[in-house]
């Protein structure tokens, strides 16, 4: 992939999702003088002698404690060390990369006091692909992702571990063979890495992107399932949508009209179909994910507000020289954002499993039952619509809002916290989950409009059902169902499907927020 630029404070969502996806980062430098000009007023305030949160205090509860200058850089890590109490397996590399990437252009805004090196620890981290070992739970988003940025710190410090070439490696070991050194910590610096919303925002967007692409699949496994299942077009008129004036639910319709255009399926029962109108799953399609687009844009507004923020505590202002304690590391905005992203993760895969359980019922989809030519001796698609729904019932409960819960921490001085960690974690197994979802509607769906032969659908839709078709045959009578279900779940994952269609909307969702 090609490198992308690393802009402190102007990094576009299109720049996080391609370092996410692997882009090699570089730093734009031009943000080096305030970073220095941060570390010395730093510097200033400790020759100084007074005392200064987060300088040369203790921490939270403990933060009128004095500590002595010749004790600061023992302060910083011990500060870093304690606070690397997180359990639970890793976070995935990508996100890990994403989340580095984020403290670097949080750090190099020059808000936060660190030294032009520990800037270079974290870019030279990310160029020789050292990904830290960071636990995934321990952080109640709030003062900032403590436990799993400390974790991220302490391996730049040669404590703990880093993932290299996908291999578990010692931290003092991992940055040898790299030619690096340990991190070092001066005051101020370990409390500006540890604290922040770094992790929570960069388990967001990563669940942000995933349903971004989930959210493309659905629409053309929607239209597909439209077709099988001899469904009417007529629900996506334009005017319908104008009327209501939901600028996401016209563009889903607009889409799915392009998609279905043309489908010679579509023409056979324009005249003589008794039916008067189509279930909800087919025909409310732009409501309900016009709605979980309108979701998605909201929270990818907040994120990017969020990923280009400075959410470290205390604060330093080079203009004045003074040092601000406040609450940006309350990562709020983040947990909604993330319950948004959720939400929307759930409603997607619950309509997609309503349309599965139409075309599979031969009263509703007057298609042979469990879409298998002989049924009683085959059982078809029963139980994959089973494990779509098993995941749909999985999504919701972990669609619960997790911003409305707090428990206090530090001794009450921290009396009120987000979850934004664990509300934003639970994103990347809502999305596996609803990706699986989409993929057995991709295989439902091809198997309801192979029915329908000779008669074709649109060429978008027969490119989709012909990229199906490359890796799993129609099925005639019953076989081993999970490796066809991995297989269609996978073109949804990459893309390949969504491609295949070429619908205008399908090559942006997020970016198109304005």
């Amino acid at each position: 992939m090609n490198p992308v630029l690393l802009r402190p404070g102007e990094v576009s969502l299109a720049t996080w999702r391609a370092i996410y996806q692997g882009a090699p980062v570089t730093l734009d430098e031009g943000c080096r003088p305030q970073v220095e000009a941060s570390a010395q007023a730093v510097a200033a305030i400790i020759a100084k002698g007074e005392p200064v949160y987060g300088i040369n205090t203790g921490f939270g509860k403990l933060a009128s404690v004095r500590i002595e200058n010749t004790d600061l850089t023992i302060l910083q890590r011990n500060i870093v060390l304690s606070h690397a109490a997180g359990v639970g397996e890793p976070l995935p590399a990508d996100v890990v990369r994403l989340i580095v990437a984020l403290k670097l252009g949080s750090l190099t805004q020059g808000a936060s006091g660190v030294q032009w090196s520990t800037v270079e620890a974290l870019r030279d981290c990310l160029a020789r692909d050292l990904v830290p070992v960071i636990p995934g739970q321990g952080s109640v988003g709030a003062s900032g992702d403590l436990a799993p940025l400390s974790h991220m710190t302490a391996a730049l410090m040669g404590v703990g571990e880093f993932f290299v070439a996908g291999k578990r490696i010692p931290a003092a070991e991992a940055l040898a063979q790299a030619g690096l050194q340990p991190l070092v910590l001066g005051p101020k610096e370990g409390l500006a890495l540890l604290n922040g919303t770094q992790v929570s925002t960069g388990l967001a967007l990563a669940g942000l992107f995933l349903a971004e692409r989930i959210f493309q699949g659905a629409l053309v496994t929607g239209a597909l399932s439209t077709d099988a299942a001899r469904g009417s077009d007529g629900p996506f008129d334009r005017r319908i949508h104008a009327v209501r004036g939901h600028r996401g639910q016209a563009e889903v319709a607009d889409t799915l009209r392009e998609l279905m255009a043309g489908s010679a399926i579509r023409a056979s029962h324009l005249v003589g179909d008794e039916r008067v109108q189509d279930p909800y799953c087919l025909r409310c399609q732009p409501q309900v994910m016009g709605a979980c687009l309108t979701l998605l844009r909201q929270a990818a507004d907040t994120l990017a507000i969020e990923a280009n923020g400075v959410t470290d505590n205390p604060l330093v202002f080079t203009d004045t020289g003074e040092v601000i304690s406040g609450g940006n590391f309350h990562a709020e905005p983040v947990a909604f954002a993330a319950d948004m992203i959720a939400m929307a993760l759930c409603e997607i895969g619950s309509i997609s499993e309503r349309r599965i359980a139409m075309l599979v019922d031969p009263a509703l989809s007057g298609m042979p039952a469990f879409l298998t030519p002989k049924p009683g001796l085959n059982s078809g698609f029963m139980i994959p619509q089973v494990t779509a729904a098993a995941l749909v019932s999985e999504n919701k409960q972990r669609a619960f809002p997790a911003s409305v819960d707090s428990i206090p921490t530090s001794a009450n001085q921290e009396d009120h916290v987000s979850m934004a960690a664990h509300g934003a974690r639970r994103l990347l197994d809502m999305s596996r989950n609803t990706a699986n979802v989409i993929g057995i509607e991709y295989l439902a769906a091809a198997q309801g409009c192979d029915f329908h032969q000779p008669l074709a659908s649109s060429d978008a839709l027969e490119r989709v059902r012909a990229t199906l078709r490359a890796k799993v045959p129609h099925l005639t009578d019953d076989r081993h169902f999970a490796p066809d279900i991995e297989a269609a779940t996978a073109l949804i994952w990459s893309g390949a499907a969504q491609a295949a269609a070429g619908a205008a909307m399908l090559a942006h969702v997020v970016e198109d927020a304005a």
